[in-house]
């Protein structure tokens, strides 16, 4: 984006002294409270916060998908290329979605109609706002659009439906429904945070390119910092409902002046391998072997069966109270190498071992109490939560099950509740209140804390801080430290976050289309990556775009091959 475009050119978006009202009886009066801002053509203007900061309330706002029994503009105007949308009828708002701004959400799989192919989709938006538009017409325009985003064989994603596609895929789709009819506004709400390193590289560089060439200004809800240094012009900081600092990327990144911004980014996951070494007597926990797991699916309408090869011939051990880290993208295996462990899979064939205690040779008896010993934190713990139970039913309904075989009365469960809660640091008031009463932080907290209250000697961590801004997140990794060094548990480590890996792991396990292709210290495969696949992935963090540690960190960053085993300082500049 040039300076001339940002002085010159008159805004696509602004927002002057927005307070939105919360209803009575919340922990602040209102969700955004005097919030002006601009939005140019081409330019890029991210809003940054914790969760419950008001940037989300701000982009709903703009797109007036505020629910009116909620949440109220108690003043200030939203004006799109000169119209104030908060005095807009809904049938304006509907002509002004889709012709003068558009949204891509956070997660395309929710958004997207799961019944509907992708090609009928995208043509859905001409049936509303270019109801002249003939039907050929309209298939060239969703081929362009397919073609646009860069997926392939355009022909071929039009027919597929959306569980068909990969998340990077189904995100290009969002992309390519929002440029539809060429709106001067797209608002992209957290749209890279459920993807792999590469998807989310692939989803930023796409965004910075389609704004040049449609000239429309993009505002990017994040929290994630290393996003925001790889796509935005300005920056914009939110806490609790205002905006405590703006400026270009350069003054905020590397020149912030609020205490709450430099807070968010000594935050940040730095990949600077914490774990402290393990003794080299420390046993085994766990082993797999030779672990494969085949889905055999059907489609509705023809009777022929497909077999996909999710996990090929995996082996790996984890030590007691070692944190192995199991990192690559989506469709990878490694979820369902997770799952398949927690015995939530069963595996086609292949043996996991225990203690030394093989999986396959256990009884009925035997068998029911691995699920005791092994135990998973979800990536999303609002999904993974009965609402209608409170938090100390749901902490007891585990140990009360197994409670029938061990013995275990009412107040040694309640005793270990509390126990658990002050581990996590956690107030015992939370028994008695329900999930949709905390915040993502404080379930994920009470998420741990389920699993702990079944003592495993195995804890496996699903993108268990995915979806946390970076505050929660240091304060979660922290704790799972923690719990490792107090408890000696072994963690299996699931994540796309190679940071975080960093950080975390003693260990690294590398997968790729089911298979491990490469394992070793956290250190060694981060820093001295012996696979093409492994250096793509680290290559690909975003957020380094101004690292200037080797010579081969340009090369890297131009899309250039880099040199077998990489090089460790290019590797620990993308990591820091």
């Amino acid at each position: 984006m040039s300076r001339a475009i940002e002085q010159d050119s008159p805004p696509v978006l602004e927002v002057r002294h927005l307070t939105v009202r919360l209803p009575d009886g919340g922990d602040r009066r209102h969700a955004v409270q005097d919030v002006s801002l601009t939005v140019r053509p081409r330019e890029t203007v991210c809003i940054v916060g914790e969760s419950g900061s008001g940037k989300s309330v701000t982009s709903s706002a703009v797109m007036g998908l505020l629910p009116r029994d909620v949440l109220k503009v108690e003043s200030g105007q939203i004006l799109l290329a000169g119209q104030d949308i908060t005095r807009a009828s809904p049938a304006e708002l509907q002509v002004l979605r889709g012709h003068r701004m558009a949204m891509i959400f956070q997660e395309p799989m929710t958004a997207l109609n799961p019944l509907m192919r992708i090609g009928d989709q995208i043509a859905e938006v001409f049936t509303f706002h270019a109801k002249d538009m003939d039907t050929a017409a309209r298939d060239r325009r969703v081929l362009a659009l397919l073609a646009d985003v860069h997926l392939p064989q355009p022909e071929t994603i039009r027919h597929a439906y959306p569980h068909q596609l990969s998340g990077g895929q189904r995100q290009r789709v969002m992309i390519a429904m929002a440029l539809a009819m060429e709106p001067g506004l797209i608002i992209a709400d957290e749209p890279t945070t459920a993807l792999d390193v590469t998807s989310q590289a692939q989803v930023l560089r796409l965004l910075k390119e389609l704004s040049g060439h449609h000239d429309n200004g993009v505002l990017f809800i994040t929290h994630d910092f290393d996003v925001v240094a790889e796509i935005a012009d300005r920056v914009i900081v939110m806490q609790s409902g205002r905006i405590v600092e703006q400026g270009t990327a350069d003054e905020v990144l590397n020149r912030p002046r609020h205490a709450y911004t430099q807070r968010l980014l000594d935050a940040r996951p730095r990949g600077d391998f914490r774990a402290p070494p393990l003794p080299e007597s420390a046993p085994t926990a766990l082993a797999v072997r030779d672990l494969t797991m085949r889905f055999e699916t059907r489609s509705m309408f023809r009777s022929r069966r497909r077999s996909v090869l999710a996990l090929d011939a995996v082996s790996l051990s984890v030590r007691r109270g070692e944190t192995l880290g199991i990192v690559g993208e989506s469709g990878s295996g490694k979820s369902t190498l997770g799952r398949c462990i927690a015995r939530f899979n069963t595996p086609t064939s292949g043996d996991i071992e225990l203690d030394g205690q093989s999986l396959s040779s256990m009884d009925r008896h035997a068998s029911r109490a691995w699920r005791k010993r092994v135990q998973m934190v979800f990536q999303d713990p609002f999904r993974s939560f009965n609402p209608r139970l409170t938090i100390g039913r749901t902490l007891a309904e585990g140990p009360m099950n197994f409670a029938k075989n061990v013995g275990a009365s009412h107040a040694d469960v309640e005793a270990r509740m509390r126990e658990m809660l002050q581990l996590v640091s956690m107030d015992v008031s939370a028994l008695d209140r329900y999930p949709h009463e905390f915040s993502g932080g404080q379930r994920q907290r009470l998420s741990i804390a389920r699993a702990l209250m079944m003592d495993p000697e195995i804890l496996i961590a699903d993108e268990a801080v995915s979806a946390l801004d970076v505050s929660v997140q240091a304060q979660i990794l922290d704790l799972l430290e923690s719990i490792r060094e107090r408890l000696g548990v072994s963690i299996v480590f699931i994540t796309h976050d190679l940071r975080v890996a960093a950080r975390l792991c003693h260990r690294i396990v590398v997968m790729q289309r089911g298979q491990i292709v490469e394992a070793g210290s956290a250190r060694d495969v981060f820093l001295r990556p012996q696979s093409a696949y492994t250096r793509d992935l680290v290559a690909a963090i975003p957020g380094q775009q101004g690292a200037e540690a080797t010579g081969a960190s340009a090369a890297a960053l131009a899309g250039q091959q880099l040199p077998a085993g990489g090089s460790p300082a290019f590797m620990e500049a993308r990591l820091a």
